[in-house]
């Protein structure tokens, strides 16, 4: 039985036990107090190495080669290493025994009998870094550190072990030590193992899940185990661990990347699949990481069968250069084809193994036509085709062909030609999109049966892309009276603050003119400004949106209104248009513009305002265009704030910033699936939804009192294939602020009664001298409390000014609205008294502008400062006025006040003490001697401002109020640092400060090489004096004057 919140030592023995009985790992112990551990451990390797029979003369040289992989510096950064190591982990090391003999290839795991590698675990591994850091668990395959596990007890949350691991990466601690490293991973027992792999950011930790098919059970089962023990078994068996490192790493464009666990199950059921010479359709959901699952899949093909090739066919440019990007970001060569006769040509040699092509190039249908085979011509068409061939003509190699989006390509008499021209080819398809009710019977003749199934709720659940939230609104209701508007406008409005009121003011003078127009699209975009105004990510130019319309011209007509309401140069169309004179012969008529004439004129000034360029010259760059604002919508959300299209983008298009969809088209099925999928990217805390407001009502949803969105516009679906893809945005909203609010409350709840702000401090902040363990305690729970309320506020200004539809009364309403302002304020003054204000700034972006939107809370403008500067600094600045600008809780309570200096006092020092251990002790000493004047009340609290602003000084910026006790040659902050604890010797100060500055070199810091060259140097000039190297070398490494 485990105990909740049992000691991370216990959690730790336990797996250390299960690694020994259940995995077979040996223990090489707990090496805390080994000197020089690293992440190849030579005598493991060379033992390894000498029992596969491997030459003598061979080994140094492997190792050495091995440890140029491994080491940073000379530019070279953690991910190019890695990718070396990798390299050579994964080929061998190529390698000869002396001048005029063959290379051999040295292996250094053996791949294909997991059994005959050395697998061990060490515990608590100091490693030496600019920093000593010492990860809990380091996995060694042949001496060879391979992973890293960060423990924590069940209390607190496995982002704590994955902000370590992501900290040890950083120079200033142990990068050093993961240039081997392939899978990095956190974990506790309520919650289980994350995995990624070096320099994987928290958002894209994976969560292992292992279907409970027999098929799949190759690693140890342990059924009664809890999720972290479960999830070790399923990683890290032997076969598995070497399987996933082997077959499923990739350095794609800059960021090494693993598989999540449908990639790993897809790709093995696929393989099972072309044993058999079998083909099928392996349907996983948009953004689950459909791309790399070809390439893995491809990569496998390459190398275990033969003479095997490669055809990805797709139907789309976009999704065409998608494919390439891929590929070439991984290093393989794909080639894209130009011509059906270029394919034709590629395919009847022998090279190259990897093409790409557009499924039109099969036949001579333009893009975007109707492809229907059911016109009785197919036979004649395959018969055209066949006559263009030559009569020689025959595939090389054993072609396996993957078709993207099969949903889109399965039918017609293009993909009949496809098979007819390569009828010995493997077909497998692949969609992100279920397969329609009419199609799923022709799919599965055409390519065989699912071979793998992602849906979308299974995404959702193990958080790979995000939840939809689906509103109808009812414009065409709106347009009919006058009266309608300004009721929508005062309830929409009625909860704003007064400053959220004065800043819709100003603007309202250009939305009024909107809103009050009888016509329906004026009226959809002054919806979407008011919401521009009003939501989360939108009002904070964190996210943006698309807008999907029916017709060219009423996108035209769309951005002409937005540009004019203040988006001119933050708005584009993005369609197939191309505003050619070709296009307006006739249609001047002098009875004002037709469609196509203000088509014509919209399309042409907005191009030539973008470029700043006469309309002549700037008509003739759409494409660069597109390409150019669809970069800035991915990139730049706050200067590209709307795309509107009304086709293109709606595939392959992948915009993590992107949070809201509005639809004033009729789609259905396939089209509407896929548009829906653009705003359901991950993209950091604040993005907890992607949000689609319908104009067109495709659910029917307004007239019925149940919302089904299984039915109406996914009526072509079988029901359970689209279950759980929307989902009401009111009911789910109030939802999401009970659980907000729940989680906040209880939280608090230990907080002792009045829970005024100093009970908070009290429960939240540490007392003074409290441990390691105590200090790390309380900062986990601030971190929570940080993250609920930053939640919490997110819940409340999602629903505000909609408090009573979604159905709240008015007194439930108002008070929700008092404890958000209690909790956000209460979080304002822990942040304060904690110093961790700047520490947390990039944690909650917006969130005070959202929450100013809809909240009187006490105006303090200084709060901003305090964020920017940190309370410390604005109290050196501005004395004891400073105060006056934080929190009134705060304010009122003299004692809060104080603790809420001396922790930031207190945390300087403890940050700065490697810089200068001497002066920060001496510092400390007296911010102990001030603390106990006020608490016998022996110095009035105006005394004790001035002392604790001087005190402040000293330990901000000590070069201002130090140098009269120092010589006069000991003139900088690295001389006065070696001067305080090298024994205040002038001379030796000046010995080692002349060294290091002739010796070091370039970002010599975290560079094995040139730190050593530093360290000689230092050692000679202190021959005879009693110092140690390391303690100067310390010394040296923090100063930033010598970096």
């Amino acid at each position: 039985m485990i105990s909740v919140g049992q000691r991370e030592r216990a959690t730790q023995n336990r797996v250390i036990k299960l690694f020994q009985a259940e995995l077979g790992y040996r223990y090489l112990g707990d090496w805390h107090t080994r000197e020089n551990n690293r992440n190849v451990e030579p005598e493991l390797l060379t033992a390894w190495l000498v029992g596969r029979g491997v030459d003598a003369a061979l080994i140094p040289k492997v190792l050495r080669q091995l440890d140029r992989a491994a080491s940073l510096g000379e530019g070279r950064i953690l991910y190019d290493a890695n990718k070396e190591v990798y390299r050579l982990l994964r080929y061998g090391v190529k390698e000869k025994v002396g001048a005029g003999e063959q290379n051999q290839t040295v292996w250094l795991v053996d791949w294909a009998n997991p059994q005959a590698n050395d697998f061990a675990i060490a515990e608590e591994v100091t490693v030496k870094g600019e920093n000593k850091k010492r990860p809990d668990l380091v996995l060694y395959v042949n001496g060879i550190a391979l992973g890293v596990i960060e423990l924590k007890r069940s209390t607190v949350s496995v982002s704590e072990g994955i902000h370590q691991n992501l900290d040890n990466q950083k120079k200033d601690f142990i990068r050093n030590f993961f240039t081997t490293m392939q899978l990095v991973m956190a974990g506790n027992d309520t919650q289980g193992v994350r995995y990624g792999t070096i320099e994987t950011p928290e958002k894209y930790y994976l969560e292992w899940k292992e279907p409970a098919d027999p098929i799949h059970s190759d690693h140890v089962d342990l059924p009664s185990a809890n999720l972290l023990d479960q999830h070790l078994a399923q990683l890290c068996s032997k076969a598995r661990f070497l399987e996933l490192i082997h077959d499923f790493i990739v350095f794609d464009a800059g960021t090494k990347k693993t598989c999540r666990h449908n990639q790993y199950f897809g790709i093995r059921a696929a393989k099972a699949y072309i044993r058999r010479r079998d083909g099928g359709i392996i349907w996983h959901t948009q953004g689950s990481g459909k791309s790399l699952t070809m390439v893995w899949l491809a990569k496998w093909i390459r190398e275990n069968v033969t003479d095997s090739r490669v055809l990805i066919i797709t139907d789309r440019t976009e999704l065409d250069e998608q494919i390439e990007k891929v590929f070439s970001g991984v290093e393989e060569e794909i080639l894209r084809t130009k011509s059906g006769a270029d394919l034709v040509t590629r395919l009847h040699a022998h090279n190259p193994w990897l093409i790409c092509s557009l499924v039109h190039k099969f036949g001579r249908t333009p893009e975007g036509e109707s492809d229907d085979e059911d016109d009785g011509s197919s036979d004649d068409f395959i018969a055209d085709m066949r006559r263009s061939l030559p009569s020689d003509f025959s595939p090389k190699g054993q072609l396996f062909v993957f078709v993207d989006e099969c949903h889109r390509t399965q039918s017609g008499k293009l993909h009949g030609a496809m098979k007819s021209l390569l009828p010995e080819a493997l077909f497998i398809g692949f969609t992100g999109t279920p397969l329609m009710k009419q199609d799923k019977k022709k799919s599965i003749e055409v390519f065989g049966p699912y071979i793998h199934t992602y849906k979308f709720n299974e995404a959702v659940s193990d958080g790979v892309v995000l939840d939809l939230r689906y509103e109808a609104r009812d414009i065409d209701q709106r347009v009919k009276s006058q009266k309608k508007v300004d009721e929508w406008f005062d309830t929409k409005t009625k909860d704003l603050s007064r400053l959220g009121k004065q800043q819709l003011k100003q603007k309202w003078a250009s939305m009024q003119k909107l809103l009050s127009s009888r016509s329906r699209l004026e009226q959809i975009v002054a919806d979407i400004l008011l919401d521009f105004e009003r939501k989360p990510r939108l009002a904070d130019g964190r996210g943006n949106a698309m807008l999907v319309c029916a017709s060219v011209y009423q996108a035209c007509k769309s951005y002409e209104m937005f540009s004019q309401a203040g988006f001119a140069g933050k708005c584009a169309i993005v369609t197939s248009y191309q505003p050619n004179a070709s296009e307006i012969k006739g249609e001047e008529t002098g009875e004002g513009l037709t469609e196509k004439l203000a088509k014509y004129n919209i399309y042409r000034k907005m191009l030539a305002d973008y470029f700043e360029q006469p309309e002549d010259e700037a008509a003739k760059r759409v494409e660069e265009f597109e390409k150019l604002v669809k970069q800035r919508f991915i990139k730049e959300p706050g200067q590209m704030r709307l795309l509107i299209v009304v086709d293109k983008l709606l595939t392959g298009f992948d915009a993590p910033w992107a949070t809201y969809l509005y639809i004033d088209k009729k789609m259905a099925d396939h089209n509407l699936f896929q548009a829906i999928c653009r705003v359901n990217r991950l993209d950091g805390d604040d993005k907890e939804y992607g949000y689609i407001i319908d104009y067109k009502d495709l659910f029917k949803s307004l007239e019925k009192t149940v919302n089904d969105y299984t039915a109406e516009a996914f009526a072509g679906y079988d029901k359970e294939d689209v279950a759980g893809l929307l989902k009401d945005r009111l009911a789910q909203a109030k939802e999401d602020l009970d659980n907000a609010l729940e989680a906040v409350r209880a939280l608090c709840e230990p907080v002792k009664a009045p829970k005024s702000l100093p009970d908070y401090l009290h429960y939240f902040c540490c007392e003074q001298g409290a441990d390691e363990e105590t200090l790390s305690e309380k900062e986990a729970l601030r971190l929570t409390l940080y993250q609920f309320v930053a939640k919490l506020i997110r819940a409340f200004t999602n629903l505000a000014g909609e408090l009573e539809e979604a159905g709240y009364s008015a007194s439930q309403a108002e008070s929700i609205k008092q404890e958000v302002e209690h909790f956000a304020s209460m979080r304002d003054g822990i942040k304060l008294a904690s110093g961790d204000l700047v520490d947390m700034k990039q944690f909650e972006p917006g969130m005070r502008q959202m929450l100013d939107l809809w909240v009187d809370a006490d105006p303090s403008e200084t709060l901003m400062d305090f964020e920017e500067l940190g309370l410390l600094e604005l109290i050196i600045q501005r004395g004891p006025e400073a105060l006056e600008g934080l929190p009134k809780e705060m304010r009122k309570n003299q004692e809060a006040m104080a603790e809420a200096i001396e922790n930031n006092v207190r945390r300087t020092i403890v940050d700065e003490n490697p810089v200068n251990p001497k002066y920060y002790e001496k510092m400390s000493v007296l911010l102990d001697e001030l603390i106990e004047l006020r608490r016998q009340q022996a110095i009035s609290y105006q005394e004790y401002l001035e002392k604790v602003r001087e005190l402040a000084k000293q330990v901000k910026h000590p070069q201002s109020h130090s140098q009269s006790a120092y010589p006069e040659s000991i003139d900088t902050a690295a001389k006065r640092a070696l001067y305080d604890n090298l024994g205040k010797d002038e001379l030796l100060v000046a010995k080692i400060d002349t060294a290091v500055r002739y010796t070091k070199k370039a970002d010599w810091h975290g560079d094995r090489f040139k730190e050593r060259e530093v360290a000689f140097a230092i050692m000679e000039e202190i021959v005879g004096y009693d110092v140690e190297v390391r303690e100067v070398m310390e010394l040296v490494k923090a100063q930033k004057e010598y970096l």
